[in-house]
């Protein structure tokens, strides 16, 4: 764990900050615009950023059920990391902590790993309803419903909006999240050092890890130092690429 002292520190709180005002920001713009004056393309960027920022929210909750944000300060940390994961679908950050942490201490099994399949049936559809379902509540679903009709009924927001923008990015979220962050990551990996996690990490380039996922693809490295935070992944793992061509 790093130092209060660190400069570093600071930034885990700087990338929480950024991510969530300019998540509510962009939500906000977008729920107030004129859906019939924008072109299909202004539309389908909307989509795509919103849906990315949705990402961005869960992963500064991840970071922060490591300790992350706030190092130096847990009660701030796990505040923010609280509101990350309730502007995002209403999680309760305690259970997702949980179940986050029975995934670093048995990766890959299925009957203790609730990201894992269920041993049977590894196919994505599959695999990707069981990891929903283990997250997401009947009590949350009735939260959200309550938030969208108030949205509609007493805010005034029009239902196209809210769907395209809303509804729609937090559930290619989760695709995204499942895809970068479980499905490929976690698929196989039964040799060298990532077989322990369970484990592989993707071979993108650094631009494109953070665009598919905040660096979450460099996936063994995270199961191997926990402790670091996504946006010091890449360095992280070009160290030890360094260190085994040497």
């Amino acid at each position: 764990m790093r130092k209060a002292s660190n400069k570093k520190d600071f930034r885990g709180l700087e990338a929480a900050v950024s991510l969530i005002a300019a998540w509510a920001f962009l939500l906000i713009t977008l729920l107030g615009v004129e859906i019939a004056s924008l072109a299909l393309p202004f539309i389908l960027l909307g989509i795509a950023l919103q849906t990315f920022l949705y990402t961005g929210l869960f992963i500064t909750a991840h970071d922060g059920m490591h300790g992350l944000i706030v190092p130096f300060d847990r009660r701030l940390n796990d505040r923010i990391g609280t509101l990350a994961v309730w502007v995002y679908a209403l999680f309760s950050y305690k259970r997702l902590m949980k179940k986050h942490w029975e995934h670093h201490r048995s990766p890959g099994d299925p009957e203790a790993d609730p990201d894992f399949h269920d041993g049977s049936h590894p196919g994505y559809l599959a695999w990707y309803t069981r990891f929903f379902s283990h997250y997401v509540t009947i009590r949350q679903v009735v939260g959200m419903a309550l938030v969208f009709n108030l949205l509609h009924h007493l805010a005034g927001v029009p239902l196209s909006n809210l769907l395209l923008f809303w509804v729609l990015p937090s559930l290619l979220s989760t695709v995204q999240l499942f895809t970068f962050g479980t499905y490929l990551p976690h698929r196989t990996h039964d040799e060298g050092e990532g077989a322990d996690h369970h484990t592989r990490s993707n071979e993108y380039p650094v631009w494109l890890s953070f665009l598919t996922c905040y660096h979450f693809g460099y996936h063994l490295e995270h199961h191997l130092r926990p402790d670091i935070p996504w946006w010091a992944l890449p360095e992280y793992r070009a160290q030890r690429v360094q260190a085994q061509q040497q």
